[in-house]
């Protein structure tokens, strides 16, 4: 069914007028706000059939109405008018983000700083795959029973740590750092998958079987390098979000956590982001996770080039001010691209 004017002009009045209050509109309150006259009478029969149609729900015997999710998408798609950010909240984004030398998760951290304080919500930043970095210097540091911490570094800044299980005795520090060496002398330049191919070669070569050095480094870098290392999502100000009074419901505040903790389906979301052009908003049900029931994600991708790096954005209630987080993001996503860009230059 259709949605003629005076339904869309009640439907929008709910909508922003539940984000701006948090409590559910009654009829008077939106009669008074109609440009056109309408009387609280004729304002019920419109929520009614609104109601029906599954884009306002009367929550518990309140008399007022909210949106559902079918609603705020409604709302998203068809009447948002997105504002512009000023030139002082430009000018703060850009400070935050630009300086000298700063290291590509700095850069990353400060700009889920930036989206948590100046969306008042909690900011998200998938990181670029470490898997298609550039490899540049791997550090080993012995640990306890025969456990090894290798640290990984890209050339363009990130940072990787993983535990391997040793299936032998530990190498002496004097090994390791030769080993160090040597895979750092003759796998940097390359990105992590053409190590992994490399190192699959070279296993395959006769004399690897005669040189002891070699055979040790191989046999330590088929553990480091035989699985992807995990995906790094950064969660800046997770109170924010907590703090609303949407999440006071002690079984959903509890499902959001863990996703926070558990981060896979914070990362598929993110991941999904990467696939289409501009802002991506997911409402409530329709991420196809329960824990985000009740949540908003706004996201964009960011990129160096043409090539496409992560995603960041900003997770809140579904009552979000998406008219004032949505620039946010784009604007801090086209910054970090730009700044990846010129650092690559």
């Amino acid at each position: 069914m259709e949605l003629n004017e005076r339904s869309l002009s009640i439907l929008e009045a709910i909508v922003e007028g539940h984000i701006a209050s948090g409590e559910p509109m009654g009829s008077r309150t939106i009669a008074r706000q109609q440009k056109m006259p309408l009387s609280p009478a004729t304002v019920r029969n419109v929520m009614s059939d609104l109601e029906d149609m599954g884009y306002i729900i009367s929550p518990h015997t309140s008399a007022g109405r909210i949106p559902t999710d079918k609603g705020y998408r409604f709302y998203v798609d068809t009447m948002l008018r997105v504002r512009n950010l000023s030139e002082a909240e430009r000018r703060n984004i850009d400070a935050f983000c630009q300086s000298d030398n700063l290291r590509t998760q700095e850069l990353l951290k400060k700009a889920g700083r930036i989206l948590s304080s100046m969306s008042s919500y909690t900011g998200l930043v998938l990181a670029p795959r470490f898997d298609a970095t550039i490899f540049r210097h791997i550090e080993f540091l012995p640990l306890s029973q025969g456990r090894l911490l290798v640290i990984l570094v890209s050339r363009s800044g990130l940072v990787q740590n993983k535990v391997i299980e040793l299936d032998g005795d530990m190498p002496s520090a004097h090994e390791l750092e030769q080993i160090m060496n040597y895979l750092n002398s003759s796998l940097s330049g390359m990105t992590i998958q053409q190590v992994r191919s490399c190192i699959v070669e070279q296993m395959r070569e006769e004399k690897a079987r005669y040189d002891e050095l070699m055979r040790h480094a191989l046999a330590l870098s088929t553990k480091v390098f035989d699985s992807d290392v995990e995906d790094e999502v950064i969660i800046e100000g997770v109170s924010n979000v907590l703090n609303q009074p949407e999440f006071s419901d002690i079984e959903r505040m509890r499902r959001l956590f863990e996703a926070f903790e558990q981060k896979h389906h914070l990362i598929d979301l993110l991941d999904k982001s990467q696939q289409a052009e501009g802002v991506q908003i997911y409402i409530g049900s329709q991420s196809e996770y329960q824990e985000f029931d009740g949540c908003s994600l706004i996201t964009a991708k960011y990129t160096r080039g043409d090539q496409i790096l992560g995603s960041l954005g900003v997770i809140g209630p579904s009552r979000m001010a998406y008219s004032q987080v949505v620039p946010v993001v784009d604007y801090t996503a086209r910054l970090v691209s730009r700044v990846l860009q010129i650092e690559s230059e």
